[in-house]
């Protein structure tokens, strides 16, 4: 695989290519504002609706993550296919029309078909946006520029968490929803307006790549090993992430005291910039590392997980409110790293042709682990932990998580045994690929 790919004559302006990337990132920052927006409000939500710990975990993540998954993977088919751009301005007016509906709910159910809703809408956006920006982006910058846009999970954390936690205080919880969702339906039509569709497979020798089933996506990724290793990786590191990031907020409030507005505006500019600085950090690394060894691309996230342990660890077992907030600035920076990397990794390991449906296995993945599992688990583990640590018992839970994440650790480790030669097939079937188109 060759490290320096020269621009096509057809290629966009660099200033035209970081346009659409900011348009994708403000798309992803819409993504994530209203995936969050239910994480701050999930305390009043909680007393109003009388819910446990188990049901918040239920709510925030494995009733999520099963339908953004499942629709992931046939959408991302059909990006292949057709209009990824058209696709992704749907897909944001439909979740965002759904977050708005979460503020007309009366009862548990409701909520869940309207996050249901949600995740259906969020389902469209990431994988088509990946293989668009690897149309836009040659190999060598890929890891920069899916890092910038994975930064927009942090700031819709940042603006998330602030505005929804102030909204939430001044106007209630209902009104928070209606206030977070509607501007995405707007900005859904300036983005179809705005950006153009890119050439498919501009920086893989110009030439329009064939459009590969489902069935030959899968085949040629079984004999990836290194892909599904990253995505254990992302999938564990993210189980942290989502886990106790969903069950920080309600920690705050009632292990230290703080209120919702409080909570929102100090978790939505430490957890926003932390995040972000951490995601663009870890993909620019890999780019400039990955100059000499490709296996940069997962020695970063090594690197980012262990490092994060121990201001990570305090974040949870300290005392002071101020000090775990000073403490989770480096934690989150450093456990940002993985994301931007592994995507770029997971686009190169296929062709062209393959790219969004592979980005949506990786997010199935990822997704059903880490959005899925982790803020069920801890949910689970705060209320089995109840009789045992009393009004400690989301802390510990929430420690329990983070020691299990570790194994994304070692799923990166495994996948840098493998990344190299994979890699080396993959450009040997791009060779065959072109030559026989």
């Amino acid at each position: 695989m060759t490290d320096k790919v020269h621009a096509p004559s057809d290629a966009p302006t660099v200033s035209y290519r970081w346009f659409v990337l900011v348009m994708l990132t403000i798309v992803y920052t819409f993504n994530f504002i209203d995936r969050q927006i239910l994480v701050i409000l999930q305390e009043p939500i909680k007393r109003e609706l009388a819910l446990s710990d188990a049901q918040l975990g239920l709510l925030t993540g494995f009733s999520f993550a099963l339908v953004y998954v499942c629709a992931g993977i046939p959408i991302a088919w059909l990006a292949d296919r057709s209009n990824r751009r058209n696709i992704v301005a749907v897909s944001l007016a439909v979740w965002s029309g759904m977050t708005a509906v979460s503020g007309l709910v009366t009862s548990y159910g409701q909520l869940v078909l309207a996050r249901l809703g949600v995740g259906l809408g969020e389902a469209g956006g990431s994988p088509p946006a990946h293989s668009i920006i690897s149309d836009y982006f040659p190999p060598e910058q890929r890891g920069t520029a899916l890092s910038f846009y994975s930064s927009g999970i942090y700031i819709g954390v940042l603006f998330g968490f602030a505005a929804g936690g102030w909204i939430a205080e001044s106007f209630g919880w209902r009104n928070a929803f209606f206030i977070i969702g509607l501007p995405g339906i707007a900005f859904a039509v300036i983005l179809a307006l705005a950006v153009k569709e890119p050439l498919r497979g501009r920086w893989e020798g110009g030439k329009v790549p064939p459009k590969a089933s489902l069935g030959e996506t899968l085949s040629a990724l079984k004999g990836r090993p290194s892909f599904w290793w990253i995505a254990l990786g992302c999938a564990f590191s993210s189980f942290v992430g989502y886990g106790n990031g969903n069950f920080f907020p309600s920690y705050l409030i009632r292990n230290h005291g703080m209120s919702i507005a409080e909570v929102g505006l100090a978790l939505g500019l430490v957890s926003g910039s932390a995040g972000a600085i951490g995601t663009f950090l870890g993909g620019f690394l890999s780019d400039k590392l990955g100059h000499t060894d490709k296996r940069w691309y997962v020695w970063v996230p090594i690197l980012g997980n262990l490092l994060s342990l121990i201001p990570a660890s305090y974040a949870l077992l300290g005392g002071n409110p101020k000090w775990i907030l000073v403490a989770l600035f480096p934690a989150n920076i450093l456990n940002s790293f993985y994301l931007g990397p592994s995507i770029a990794m997971c686009q190169g390991l296929v062709s062209p042709g393959m790219r969004a449906v592979a980005s949506a296995i990786l997010f199935f993945v990822l997704n059903m682990i880490g959005l899925g599992l982790g803020p069920v688990i801890v949910g689970l583990l705060s209320d089995a932990y109840a009789p045992i640590f009393g009004d400690n018992n989301l802390r510990y839970a929430m420690i329990t998580a983070l020691v299990i994440g570790l194994l994304g650790t070692l799923f990166f480790w495994l996948a840098s045994r493998r990344l190299v030669p994979d890699l080396s097939r993959q450009a040997r079937a791009s060779e065959l690929e072109e030559a026989t188109t």
